[in-house]
C-alpha cells in the first residue's frame, strides 16, 4: 500500500529538480493521480516563478545602409561576434583603421 506520507516526499521530490525532463514530468503526473484516488488533499501546484531578465535583445539600428538592413531583426550577441572577428581581422590587415574605429568606440 502507497504511503501518503511517501507520496508527498516522491512529488517534492520532482517538484525541486533542477532541469526537469519528461520522465520527471511523467512521474509527477502519476504522482498526482495517484493522490487524487487515494483521497489525499491535492496540494496547489507551485506559481510559475518568471524571470525579469529580457530575452536576446534584437538590432533595431537602422541607418538605411544594406548592412543595417542585413542585421535589423538579429540577435545582438550574432552580430556583435561577427564584428568582433571582423574588428580581429581589420587589425592584422590596417592597424590604422582598426586604432581609428576603436578610438571612435
Amino acid at each position: 500500500m502507497i504511503k501518503e506520507e511517501e507520496l508527498l516526499e516522491a512529488i517534492a521530490e520532482c517538484q525541486g529538480q533542477r532541469n526537469p525532463n519528461a520522465s520527471t514530468c511523467m512521474k509527477l503526473a502519476s504522482y498526482y493521480i495517484i493522490q487524487d484516488h487515494i483521497g489525499g488533499k491535492q496540494e496547489e501546484p507551485p506559481v510559475p516563478q518568471y524571470s525579469y531578465a529580457s530575452g536576446p535583445e534584437e538590432v533595431t539600428y537602422d541607418s538605411g545602409t544594406e548592412f543595417s538592413d542585413r542585421i535589423k531583426g538579429m540577435d545582438i550577441n550574432d552580430v556583435l561576434a561577427v564584428i568582433d572577428e571582423l574588428m580581429s581581422t581589420l587589425y592584422i590587415v590596417n592597424p590604422r583603421l582598426y586604432a581609428g574605429v576603436m578610438r571612435k568606440l
